[in-house]
């Protein structure tokens, strides 16, 4: 559990007073407290965000969005923390990485789950482990394993959704993309343009072919731009 907090802890205690203002709280003092040092069920408090959300929002066209933030770090005690890219400062910092599931409808959007990306450099370090708090039953996992174990819990909970949607470092798994087709779920993932995939070109027989050549394929007059959502600019 203490890992986790320590996922939570950088975004949430940076924005205390507002939670606090939210809550009808006078002082941010028990906001801190909650994320700092009480004891609680953070599994637990997911599921049930999970249900308000579905219950709330859910829609059969829901879309699962799966992403990743970094939360730049100063120290080497944080779980997680190490020398990686980070998509929120653009290069390689010192940070923790975590991986994110958000649910989006027409009613609205919002998170619905989070792991958190552990290096192997921490998985193979037992000392470094012990003092952050990380179990000995947590193993090594890619950024699409989390992603894949997220989705796993949220279509099991019957989150309502027709689509999964990621960049590239989730499309160009190919597990992923194959486990989402077991599943039944429609899924628009990013890939790079050599990735290759199996697609029928101009002769079409089904073949392995790089992406960019599937994407040729496909005529000018056919390609439509859509909005991200309101605000949103289309090239």
């Amino acid at each position: 559990m203490e890992y986790v907090r320590g996922l939570l802890g950088p975004v949430e205690r940076k924005n205390s007073w507002q939670l606090a203002e939210q809550a009808g709280e006078m002082t941010p003092d028990g906001m801190q407290r909650l994320l700092n040092s009480a004891a609680w069920d953070v599994d637990g408090v997911r599921d049930d965000i999970r249900s308000y959300v579905t219950e709330n929002i859910g829609a059969p066209d829901g879309v699962l969005v799966v992403d990743e933030t970094g939360f730049l770090k100063k120290g080497t005690k944080s779980a997680g923390v190490s020398r990686q890219y980070s998509g929120t400062a653009g290069r390689i910092e010192n940070c923790q990485i975590g991986v994110f599931l958000t649910y989006v409808t027409a009613a609205g959007r919002s998170f619905l789950d989070r792991e958190l990306y552990l290096p192997k450099s921490w998985i193979d370090d037992d000392a470094r482990r012990h003092e952050a708090g990380i179990s000995k039953e947590v193993t090594f996992s890619t950024k699409p394993q989390l992603a894949k174990t997220m989705l796993a819990r949220a279509l099991a909970a019957d989150v309502p959704a027709r689509w999964v949607t990621a960049d590239e470092v989730y499309g160009s798994d190919r597990h992923l993309r194959m486990w989402l087709e077991t599943k039944g779920i429609g899924h628009v993932l990013a890939v790079k343009s050599n990735e290759p995939l199996v697609g029928a070109t101009g002769s079409h027989v089904l073949t392995q072919v790089h992406a960019r050549v599937l994407a040729d394929e496909v005529s000018e007059q056919e390609w439509q731009n859509l909005s991200a959502g309101d605000g949103a600019s289309v090239p």
